[in-house]
């Protein structure tokens, strides 16, 4: 999981964490076996969060958006 968190700094991503939650946001550092992850907050406030390796299930990049503007139309399960 470390080594995909490294190829995927400064992408979108989504985490799926051991607990069942989610998380999105971009991966900006992984460092002493934590993943630094900044998220949107409200307004105009970012934060970054850490969360340890042994912590993260999954990490995926955001796919590509389908243009075309209308529901359902597009390709892939979008929830």
């Amino acid at each position: 999981m470390l080594h995909k968190a490294q190829n995927l700094i400064g992408r979108n991503v989504g985490i799926s964490l051991a607990n069942g939650q989610g998380v999105s946001g971009v991966i900006c550092g992984v460092r002493q076996n934590e993943v630094y992850v900044l998220q949107y907050l409200y307004h105009t406030q970012f934060a970054t969060f850490h969360y340890p390796v042994s912590g993260i299930r999954d990490i995926l990049p955001f796919p590509p958006c389908h243009h075309g503007g209308g529901h359902g139309h597009g390709q892939g399960p979008y929830y």
